[in-house]
């Protein structure tokens, strides 16, 4: 038998040793073609398009889009961190000091609100209290650090 510096031998432990990578995910027009489903209050919507978490990753990342249609607001606490930009339309983003409840009915501003238009890139950590609004409708790509259909 050869030794460690024997290239057969080093050939053979490479091989023995090698992972199968999976192949990457795409999907060409996802931005016009995937239709997220409702999540709340009749006007907002979202869906993941991939997930790490589909080959068991353990720390999964989810990434999809996001809709919001002119309706009511969209007050959401996160549990995993994300970033998101804005893809097509308009929407008012703010943080709150918590979300609304009987005994608070307006929580206070954390971070003033902004316009986003497309192209504004957003990073809301972990706990944070988000509301979303819009006055003609808005739709973003996301990515979470969480497993896929756990918003």
């Amino acid at each position: 038998m050869g030794s460690i510096t024997d290239p057969a031998v080093q050939a053979a432990t490479k091989d023995s040793s090698k992972e199968e990578v999976p192949a990457f995910s795409f999907w060409g027009n996802a931005q016009k073609e995937f239709d997220p489903p409702h999540i709340a209050n009749g006007n907002a919507f979202l869906g993941d398009v991939f997930s790490s978490s589909d080959i068991n990753r353990p720390n999964p990342l989810s990434a999809g889009f996001y809709h919001l249609k002119p309706g009511p607001e969209l007050v959401y606490t996160y549990t995993y961190d994300e970033m998101k930009i804005l893809v097509e339309g308009e929407m008012q983003i703010a943080q709150l000091s918590a979300a609304p409840s009987a005994e608070m009915k307006e929580p206070t501003l954390i971070k003033e609100e902004v316009e986003a238009t497309p192209g504004s890139v957003f990073f809301f950590p972990k706990g944070a209290v988000v509301r979303f609004r819009t006055r003609n409708g808005g739709k973003a790509w996301f990515c979470g650090g969480r497993a896929r259909d756990a918003a």
